[in-house]
């Protein structure tokens, strides 16, 4: 068979959405999907927000794209309301997660650079971990999966246990930058961090010279309840990248730094052409005005909790089927005694409820953060009806 026109590196399913409406999706054949996948944690909104989509329709008749040659009074705006939200200084605008995490290695790694010190270049990164496609993020991780047939990849990198302090600062040496890691990992399986990790990281950082990294692409941008997951822990980080929601479905992604840690980001040392563009920021915008509103996260704490409830109190009935529940918020893993691709398969196409599967055999549930009380009731119910007729396989 000839190639089909879109390259085939994705392994597309039946469902081909045409349409969508808050929570929900609607397939070209008009089939309703409860959708709490959200483009994986992109669509903090839901779909057809209409502050979101009326920003957008406004912007793109006005100005779309200059470049970045210019001033630009849009991301001014935008970047200074994210310094005020954060413990950041300065922001840089991408495109994407992948981009954001390659700006926040370049940043880390020319601080040192400006601080004397070239020989500093390694990032300490952790075992699951998952920070994007590019050759520097897949170079970021030690999972075969992604790195298999891209060799040669990028030096720089050295590879930990999650959540093993001991093991993380026993590869500090004298080429270290500083460590990269997800305070929750997303595509690991819903795995957070421990308090005592993080706090460990940040501490060595603080006594070696180092910079912590954090990647919240996934986590981030009130997923968790909070504004930022690392939040959660007490701490902040020197450099962060962000994306997904923050753009509610537009493009979008930024890396977040402290003056000190940006240092050496000067003029000419990182660029992108359309990273930061008119559109883009009037997205950012407005999905920022949205999760800044009035009882936005506490909305999704609480949305959280009443999921987790739930599922807590089902599992005992199906505990040949489910395992646990972890995760904050609505960044929800409900790990499964059996192959997790399998059931989401079943839940997608027998009972039109979208969930994203991830590793050890972890189903996410990453719903828009703007779901109430019903949506949730309509979740529990389907998968109650799915658990109940579900078979795994005979060789799980």
């Amino acid at each position: 068979m000839p190639m089909t026109a879109l390259m085939p590196v994705y392994p597309r399913c039946g469902v081909r959405p045409v349409r969508g409406e808050g929570a929900y999706l609607f397939g070209e054949d008009g089939t309703r999907y409860l959708d709490f996948a959200a483009g994986i944690a992109v669509n903090a909104l839901g779909h057809g927000h209409p502050a979101l989509s009326k920003a957008i329709a406004e912007q793109a008749a006005t100005l779309m794209h200059v470049s970045n040659l210019y001033g630009s009074p849009q991301g001014e705006k935008f970047a200074q309301r994210l310094v005020n939200a954060t413990f950041a200084d300065t922001v840089f605008f991408t495109n994407s997660g992948a981009e954001a995490v390659e700006c926040a290695i370049k940043t880390a790694r020319r601080y040192h650079f400006a601080n004397g010190h070239p020989e500093r270049t390694d990032l300490i990164t952790f075992d699951t971990a998952f920070h994007g496609r590019t050759l520097g993020t897949i170079s970021a991780t030690n999972q075969p999966k992604m790195r298999d047939g891209f060799e040669p990849l990028l030096p720089g990198f050295k590879y930990a246990q999650f959540d093993d302090l001991d093991g993380a600062l026993a590869l500090i040496d004298g080429h270290t930058a500083g460590f990269l890691v997800e305070p929750i990992q997303g595509e690991g399986g819903i795995r957070p961090a421990s308090h005592e990790f993080l706090t460990g990281l940040r501490k060595a950082c603080d006594e070696h010279g180092l910079l912590l990294v954090l990647d919240e692409v996934q986590c981030g941008y009130g997923r968790t309840g909070k504004m930022f997951a690392h939040e959660l822990y007490g701490i902040t980080p020197d450099i962060m990248a962000v994306a997904k929601a923050i753009g509610g479905g537009f493009p979008l992604g930024a890396c977040l730094a402290t003056e000190e840690a940006a240092k050496g980001m000067v003029a000419g040392t990182h660029g992108s052409t359309y990273g930061g563009n008119p559109l883009a920021m009037a997205a950012g915008e407005a999905v920022l005005d949205v999760i800044q509103g009035e009882g936005f996260l506490a909305n999704v704490e609480a949305m959280g909790a009443r999921l987790r409830g739930a599922l807590e109190q089902m599992i005992p009935n199906y505990d040949h089927l489910f395992h646990s529940v972890r995760g904050h918020g609505l960044m929800v893993g409900l790990k499964l005694k059996s192959d997790s691709r399998r059931f989401v398969a079943f839940l997608r196409d027998e009972h039109q409820l979208l969930t994203v599967s991830a590793g050890d055999n972890v189903v996410r549930i990453l719903p828009p953060l703007n779901i109430d009380e019903s949506h949730v009731t309509e979740f529990v119910e389907k998968l109650l009806v799915a658990a109940r007729v579900y078979v795994p396989a005979m060789d799980e």
